[in-house]
């Protein structure tokens, strides 16, 4: 662990923009002239307290410019709305889409922050129907809200969840249509897509089904559990300060980024 002042992060992420782009993405910047994969991703691709994210180490690797377009806590609306990463990808060689959480997009429940997709700003007047017993004012993330939701009532929230599942479907068609190119879908968790009893791992209410619903609009599929070896060495490795260990425990370290890199490479070779 590196501790730091109690101020700005540890670690220094190069942040940098690209083209109209209203995001701040990890660094150094790239090249997007020359041929390149693209990332789309969230806290796993941007690499959150990891000195060598697998897309730093892929970058070394193949022989070919990676560029990391990974957002903490992205939903898909976050790739899907901003007015440069749809085309970035569709100009990319591959892009590697990583799955991410259902509960991070705006639906016919409830909106969330155009770009901290985990904020919840506003319950629609159908959530508030389906829940009128719960004052929504004092929710400020997603995952707060949903697990209150599911704790009061199982069976009303089995109706949120298919509507966010729903919501996932629609948007992630949406966007891997609009990228149009050559695009490996990418599993990234602790848990399998068929793992119905963890399903408050991330990518959270993703399952087996909503992934091969998937298949026809993309070129091929990673599954990538990391190991236990991989996943229990808890912050070994990582570069945060005082304030961040919380967070860092929660996220994957660098074993686990090697692996992922270890994962992909062969895919990506042959895709390229």
């Amino acid at each position: 662990m590196t501790l730091d002042s109690m101020g700005g992060s540890a670690l220094d992420y190069l942040a940098c923009r690209y083209g109209n782009s209203k995001l701040l993405f990890r660094g150094p910047r790239k090249d997007l002239g020359s041929p390149y994969v693209a990332f789309l991703g969230g806290t796993e691709t941007y690499g959150k307290f990891v000195a060598e994210p697998f897309v730093d180490l892929l970058d070394q690797r193949l022989e070919q410019t990676c560029v990391n377009f990974g957002c903490v806590n992205a939903g898909v609306d976050v790739f899907l709305n901003d007015p440069f990463l749809p085309e970035a990808a569709h100009k990319a060689r591959v892009t590697v889409l990583q799955v991410t959480g259902a509960q991070n997009l705006s639906n016919r429940l409830y909106a969330v922050h155009p770009r901290r997709n985990d904020r919840f700003v506003s319950a629609t007047k159908m959530l508030k129907s389906i829940f009128p017993d719960v004052d929504f004012a004092g929710f400020h993330f997603n995952k707060h809200m949903l697990k209150h939701l599911q704790a009061l009532s199982p069976d009303r929230y089995r109706i949120v969840e298919q509507e966010l599942q729903d919501a996932w479907k629609a948007r992630m068609e949406k966007l891997t249509q609009r990228i149009a190119g050559r695009i490996l879908l990418t599993w990234v968790s602790e848990r399998h897509p068929e793992d119905e009893d963890r399903e408050d791992v991330e990518p959270m209410h993703v399952d087996r089904d909503m992934i091969e619903h998937m298949r026809p609009y993309v070129t091929e599929i990673a599954e990538i559990t990391p190991s236990q070896a991989a996943l229990t060495t808890g912050c070994e490795g990582m570069v945060y300060n005082e304030l961040e260990a919380p967070a860092a425990r929660e996220i994957m370290g660098p074993k686990a980024h090697e692996e992922i890199a270890d994962e992909l490479l062969p895919v990506l070779s042959g895709m390229l």
